[in-house]
């Protein structure tokens, strides 16, 4: 099958990086401090802002606490790299998209953007949309919505990419259409579905249009 659009916009953990060591290390070292059962905490972490998940955990716990905690797990996880790989595919995938419309729209702020996706061997997209640019976390849309402005094109002119039911909610509520990748995203209804990046290829046709072609 295949869908067209005008741009994509990617996730970055879970969907061309797979960090997914890293991150349960560190939040299963969180839930021990506080006392949380890991799996609960898990069950909601991937895709979200650190404190969007603390939030979530706590609801009357104070922001700045939260705050706190995020700053630290993140100047933690840039530098512990250990377990980090490209999603199968990732690589030719995002060879395939050079000097076309996409943009990295990740729950990351920069420094783990760029050590992360530096640790798997990716190219960094020159539009990136990272915790520092939204006052929301996803599943929240603003990070898509940026994206998309970022590029020049309407949200329903895009597909993202995504592999977390909160990303999946975001793109959703942007107004964008949705290929899940992995095994987390095949729970929560993507339009399109993909166990990893080498059932996708792009192809520009002469108007500009990208043609996502996905292998079933």
């Amino acid at each position: 099958m295949s869908l067209t659009a005008r741009a994509l916009l990617l996730d970055m953990d879970g969907t061309l990086v797979n960090s997914d060591a890293v991150v349960e290390r560190y939040w299963r070292r969180w839930a021990a401090e506080q006392g949380l059962d890991a799996e609960r905490v898990l069950a909601i972490a991937h895709g979200r802002q650190a404190h969007a998940t603390i939030a979530a955990l706590f609801p009357d716990r104070p922001v700045e606490q939260n705050l706190a905690d995020n700053q630290r797990m993140l100047e933690a996880e840039t530098t512990d790299l250990d377990g980090v790989v490209p999603v199968p595919g990732a690589p030719a995938f995002m060879a395939s998209l050079t000097g076309l419309p996409h943009a990295l729209v990740t729950s990351a702020d920069e420094a783990l953007a760029r050590a992360r996706m530096g640790a798997a061997g990716l190219p960094l997209p020159e539009i990136r949309v990272t915790a520092e640019h939204v006052g929301a976390s996803k599943p929240d849309p603003e990070g898509f919505l940026k994206g998309a402005a970022e590029l020049g094109f309407t949200p329903a002119d895009c597909i993202a990419f995504e592999d977390s039911e909160a990303g999946i909610a975001a793109g959703r509520a942007a107004g964008m259409r949705v290929i899940g990748v992995g095994p987390r995203a095949a729970t929560h209804a993507p339009d399109v579905h993909v166990q990893n990046l080498e059932q996708v290829r792009v192809e520009a046709l002469p108007d500009g249009t990208l043609r996502v072609h996905v292998q079933d």
